[in-house]
């Protein structure tokens, strides 16, 4: 299942908190509240998600006037007007933000948030796009090392196992 959720505005980080608990950004609370309305609305009737889930969000910042030109051209791009943005706020903050929002409205835990992606980008407009998806629990594998392959391929000969793994040393 994939869950798409997009809210206009300006993005806010979740940062430290002041000596009382509360989130020094006083713009957190209202943009985490935003993001948990979109998150509920994009649910639906559906249930909380349950198991890993990846995150990808895009972080969406309106362009400084310096990406444009001036006069007749002030509505033109310049051609080194960069696309990601390397400013702050950080992206980790950012995503902290959405992962703490959504908590309770999309799934049950952010820590079932497995992978978590986050871009910072240059637009038109402020907003931020997140895709939440759930991931397929792998089954667990039992890789053998490298001697273990070797040893196999010497039909279980220890010594000249060791002998292949010493001559391949530093190779594949």
């Amino acid at each position: 299942m994939i869950v798409e959720i997009r809210i206009d505005g300006v993005p806010a980080p979740q940062g430290s908190k002041t000596p009382w608990g509360s989130e020094a950004n006083r713009r957190t609370r209202p943009w985490r509240a935003t993001v948990a309305a979109a998150g509920a609305d994009a649910m639906g009737e559906r249930g909380l998600l349950d198991g890993p889930l990846s995150l990808e969000a895009a972080f969406v910042f309106a362009r400084p006037k310096s990406h444009f030109g001036t006069g007749k051209n002030s509505n033109l791009l310049k051609r080194n007007a960069p696309t990601l943005m390397t400013s702050p706020p950080d992206v980790d903050k950012l995503l902290r933000a959405i992962c703490d929002a959504l908590q309770g409205i999309v799934y049950r835990s952010d820590a079932q948030v497995a992978l978590a992606t986050g871009r910072k980008l240059y637009g038109r407009r402020a907003y931020c796009s997140i895709f939440v998806r759930e991931l397929p629990q792998p089954l667990p594998v039992d890789v053998p090392s490298r001697f273990e392959r070797i040893l196999e391929a010497c039909g279980g000969d220890e010594e000249q196992a060791h002998n292949v793994e010493m001559a391949t040393r530093g190779t594949a």
